[in-house]
């Protein structure tokens, strides 16, 4: 009796410490000369992130996990977060067991691990309960903790492309952006260029921004409907595509820049886009608002989790780019401020921040990553090689 109190003061001690708003509990030091954990606590401060973070490691090194841990904690603090998912390996977030029953797990165990354990189902259910029982205690947590974690904040998955989850529909991806954003001459050419490239990769055309006769066309068309604060759906695009709001593009007419003929192509692409039976469940679903997806409407934070390992290579490319895009109009109305107001995390980065090539993800992230600390807007992203990144962008991290 006297021993089991004596673990419950050194927990609830263990416990005031790392409980303290603004520190994230990551663990504990390892000796890894002598491979073990050591005494004490590993606590991060929050407000480190503000200045972003990338997580490196082989496959299998545990990434996924210790990510997962920072935003679990972020989320007891009452920090929301955007996390793009392109593995569909964070729906686990939402696997939380407060009283750590067999029959929690049991719907989630895989069968063929069982069986490899010469286990039923129900038999490595419990196992797994156990082992996650000690495995907490170890940490000096419990089911107390979890709990704490599911009354923190809201976690969900989102679904672009597919009803399978939550639909996201991207039309509000076309509207005006904001007056801040519009103001910033800078913001607003990225934002238009990034649009219009994100767009045409998804027509399969790989457009550079300066060549292309699609890649100006499309920005003009943006760019004049932005500056008025008009929004652009994309069957009003395709309109306007055949009958522009300008009548030059630079110092030549438009039909010896781009002939009707010509346009008119361009506009039948994206009208078949459109009309494609798939397409419909990039129109349906929740908006791409991100207030309201940090947010519930009861003020809750959410781990908002977009899953996209379904999506084509292009698709994935279209989504991330119209989110980045998303966020940076989100973050120019916030105020500014120095604690972690959110977090911004992508499981894999590579593909998205090359060192050489310019996708259209590239930019908003650069932008993100340059301005998002004044903000309190945190990026975090994970990566297996950092030459994904290239030294240059490390550099950048840094300062």
């Amino acid at each position: 009796m006297a021993r089991a109190k004596k673990e419950s003061t050194d927990k609830q001690a263990i416990a005031k410490d790392f409980e303290k708003l603004g520190v994230f509990y990551l663990g504990r030091p390892y000796d890894l000369a002598a491979k073990k954990a050591k005494d004490g606590l590993l606590l991060y401060d929050s407000k480190d992130l503000v200045t972003h973070a990338v997580c490196v490691g082989m496959t299998g090194s545990g990434k996924t996990g210790l990510c997962i841990g920072l935003l679990e904690e972020a989320a007891i603090d009452g920090v929301p977060a955007l996390i793009i998912d392109p593995k569909g390996d964070l729906a686990n977030l939402m696997l939380t067991f407060p009283q750590l029953r067999a029959e929690d797990f049991a719907p989630w165990v895989n069968e063929d691990d069982a069986r490899k354990n010469n286990l039923s189902a129900g038999d490595y259910a419990r196992q797994q309960a156990e082992l996650w029982t000690k495995g907490l205690a170890g940490w000096k947590q419990d089911g107390d903790r979890i709990t704490r974690l599911k009354e923190a904040a809201e976690v969900a998955i989102y679904t672009p492309g597919s009803n399978a989850g939550i639909p996201v529909s991207i039309l509000k991806s076309f509207a005006a952006p904001s007056r801040e954003m519009r103001e910033d001459v800078e913001l607003l050419r990225e934002r238009v260029s990034t649009t219009a490239t994100s767009l045409l990769g998804l027509l399969g055309v790989q457009a550079d921004p300066i060549k292309s006769r699609e890649h100006i066309l499309l920005s003009t068309i943006l760019d004049a409907a932005w500056k008025q604060g008009k929004d652009l759906d994309l069957a009003g695009l395709i309109q306007q595509i055949q009958t522009p709001p300008v009548t030059k593009v630079g110092v030549l007419d438009l039909d010896a820049f781009y002939p009707s003929k010509d346009r008119f192509a361009l506009a039948t692409q994206l009208n078949n886009l459109l009309a494609a039976p798939g397409f419909s469940a990039w129109l349906e679903g929740e908006a791409l608002d991100i207030q309201s997806l940090l947010h519930t409407k009861a003020g809750k934070p959410r781990l908002a989790i977009f899953s996209i390992a379904h999506l084509s290579d292009a698709e994935r490319m279209f989504f991330v780019s119209l989110l980045l895009n998303q966020t940076l109009g989100w973050m120019r109305a916030q105020s500014g401020t120095t604690s972690l107001r959110a977090i911004l995390y992508m499981d894999e980065i590579f593909g998205y921040f090359p060192p050489v090539a310019n996708p259209p993800s590239k930019q908003p992230l650069l932008t993100l990553f340059k301005q998002a600390r004044a903000f309190g807007l945190g990026v975090v992203v994970a990566t297996q090689n950092p030459v994904d990144l290239g030294s240059k962008h490390c550099i950048g991290l840094q300062d």
